[in-house]
């Protein structure tokens, strides 16, 4: 019995985790640039007025959550690979692990950067809190955009047949 072999090649597993790889790696690569710009903007708060400390750590808090979203994709992807594994779900994984692991280092960087000046700008005029939270928000829903169109890839419908005998 032969398998057919142009669908059902180890590389597909590769690309299965190469996906998977991606979404964590990328995603926690956007979290700590975020929580490290808005932790150094914290810091400097602190100094000038540390009554806004508690209040400034909701863009640390923001961009932690992105390395989350980055592990449950990932975990997501690891969980459907299998001995009938298709290239075909290969390349499902791989672009949904890419799709999530670009667009939450994206966010992360949107929300190091607008986290650090809403931070600042909000030690000198209290009144950008709200207006700094909602850039915030914004950058936050990149992230989950990208989670959404993962999530669409990685449940799409599998070629299950892909993967049987040749008679």
């Amino acid at each position: 019995i032969k398998m057919a072999p142009p669908f059902c090649t180890p590389t597909a597993t590769l690309f299965g985790m190469l996906g998977s790889t991606l979404a964590t790696a990328l995603s926690n690569f956007g979290a700590a640039y975020g929580t490290a710009k808005a932790g150094l903007a914290i810091a400097s708060c602190g100094v000038m007025r540390p009554d806004l400390v508690m209040r400034s750590i909701i863009p640390a808090v923001m961009a932690g959550i992105l390395g989350v979203y980055g592990l449950i994709v990932g975990v997501i992807i690891c969980s459907q690979i299998r001995t009938d594994y298709s290239l075909y779900q290969g390349y499902c994984h791989l672009a949904a692990g890419l799709i999530s692991g670009f667009s939450c280092a994206a966010s992360g960087f949107t929300i190091g950067v607008a986290g650090d000046a809403g931070i600042r700008g909000t030690a000198q005029q209290s009144k950008l809190f709200v207006a700094s939270m909602l850039i915030l928000i914004f950058g936050e829903a990149l992230a989950i955009y990208g989670i959404i169109v993962s999530l669409v890839l990685i449940s799409s419908p599998s070629a299950n047949n892909l993967c049987v005998p040749i008679k």
